[in-house]
């Protein structure tokens, strides 16, 4: 795998791949990876000649108090991932590169409504950086298709909006959720939790999954099983963001008639903030 440091170099080499008809696959991070991300690398092998991974601790998607400065920087053991799970080249670019004029008067990508619901009421600047990061990097890599993975269902969902609305030439794929044995998805934040913290995250899971029964055995009451399952985390210790049942196709929320939904929760558990999510067709 080659390490690549330059908008400049990066783009002569892949345009040099692309000449000789390769098919370039682009699986974006902000690093610290964990199994989650690896399994992103291998979509993208299966998928194209060529794999692009990038590392990029994007401060436009960071918001006031939020861990900007202490997000867990580990290149060189990220590098040693790639490096077996196949990847060929490695984007790591310094911020000055990917800001050259800086941040205050940098262009700005949003994706309307779907932005503000959810993740987007307690973090509002977060999808417009998303969005702005993302156009970029698909404007250097020029990729074939792009990997994200599911366990961030309103980013993918973002994400498939502004390429759709720019005409950009990327094929977005989502990648299902990877869970440790317990049921906790896999994040790159689970490294702030405690040990007694560790035992308590899965509970989030749990609690999803018994909603998600709810559902199946025909309660409507979506309010009713919301607050429950609310009540639920508060009781185990959680400090809920948001758990809310919606309409798969816009993330709106779920009328009694609608067939497929999607379940999407966030919690803070200490220093941790967890999301999950689960898809459901009635």
């Amino acid at each position: 795998m080659q390490t690549i440091h330059s908008i400049a170099e990066l783009q002569t080499v892949l345009g040099n791949e692309r000449a000789a008809k390769k098919r370039i696959a682009f699986v974006p991070t902000m690093g610290n990876l964990h199994e989650g991300h690896i399994q992103l690398i291998h979509q993208a092998n299966r998928n194209a000649d060529i794999t692009v991974a990038s590392i990029f601790v994007n401060p436009l998607q960071f918001g006031v108090n939020e861990d900007l400065d202490t997000y867990p920087r580990t290149l060189q053991d990220d590098q040693e991932k790639l490096i077996n799970a196949d990847c060929d080249y490695l984007f790591a670019p310094q911020l000055e590169d990917m800001y050259p004029n800086g941040q205050v008067i940098q262009t700005l990508v949003e994706v309307p409504g779907i932005s503000q619901l959810h993740c987007g009421v307690t973090r509002p600047i977060f999808f417009r950086g998303i969005a702005t990061v993302v156009c970029k990097l698909f404007g250097i890599v020029r990729p074939d298709v792009a990997i994200f993975g599911e366990k961030d269902f309103q980013q993918l969902m973002v994400i498939r909006r502004m390429t759709e609305d720019l005409f950009l030439p990327v094929e977005i794929q989502g990648a299902p959720i990877a869970r440790a044995e317990n049921g906790l998805a896999l994040s790159s934040r689970n490294s702030y939790l405690n040990e007694a913290e560790m035992q308590i995250a899965p509970l989030l899971n749990r609690t999803i999954r018994e909603a998600i029964g709810k559902l199946e055995a025909g309660q409507r009451d979506y309010s009713e099983v919301q607050a429950n399952a609310q009540q639920q985390l508060e009781a185990a210790g959680f400090k809920p963001d948001y758990f809310n049942i919606c309409r798969r196709y816009d993330l709106q929320p779920a009328q009694p008639d609608d067939k497929e939904l999607v379940l999407v929760a966030a919690a803070y558990l200490g220093k941790a903030r967890l999301i999950d999510n689960y898809v459901i067709d009635l």
